[in-house]
C-alpha cells in the first residue's frame, strides 16, 4: 500500500523521532516529499507512506495516537504554457491524452479535467514546462 499524507505538528511533537519510529516499529517506506517547520517548530510535513495494508494502518495509527493532524494530500499537475516549446514529448507519454497535439495546427494543449497526475509527463518535458504542485491546506 501506498499513500501520499499532510501530517501537521505542534511544537512538541516536531521534537520526536516520529520518521525513525515508522520505519523501525512499521516498517515503512518513507519518502519526504515537502517540509515546513516555523521558527516556533510547529509546520507540516507531506510524507508518501509504502509498506504492507496492515504496516500502514498501523503507523497512520501510531501518527494520530500522538495528536498528529493528518489529511490526504492533493496535488496537480500545471502546464505553463509560456515555456512550452511544442515538441510534443509529453503528449506521447499521457496515458489519459491530458496532454496532446492538435493535428491542424500541431500545437501542445492540456486538459486538466483529463489529467490523473500520474506523472509520466515530468520528466520527458526538456523545458520542465510541466510541474507538480502539492496542495497542502493551511492547518486549523
Amino acid at each position: 500500500m501506498k499513500n501520499r499524507v499532510v501530517c501537521y505538528f505542534s511544537a512538541s511533537q516536531s521534537e520526536q523521532p516520529i520518521v525513525y519510529q515508522l520505519i523501525k516499529n512499521y516498517d515503512l517506506v518513507v519518502n519526504i516529499l515537502k517540509a515546513n517547520i516555523n521558527p516556533q517548530k510547529e509546520g507540516y510535513l507531506v510524507v508518501e507512506l509504502e509498506g504492507s495494508k496492515k504496516n500502514y494502518e498501523d503507523g497512520i495509527g501510531y501518527l494520530k495516537n500522538l495528536g498528529i493532524e493528518l489529511e490526504p494530500l492533493s496535488e496537480t499537475v500545471v502546464w505553463e504554457e509560456d515555456i512550452c516549446i511544442q515538441c510534443g514529448a509529453c503528449a506521447s507519454f499521457c496515458p489519459t491524452q491530458a496532454l496532446s497535439i492538435e493535428r491542424e495546427s500541431m500545437m501542445v494543449s492540456f486538459d486538466n479535467c483529463k489529467c490523473v497526475v500520474c506523472g509520466m509527463c515530468l520528466d520527458c518535458c526538456p523545458t520542465r514546462a510541466i510541474k507538480l504542485y502539492f496542495e497542502v491546506p493551511e492547518a486549523v
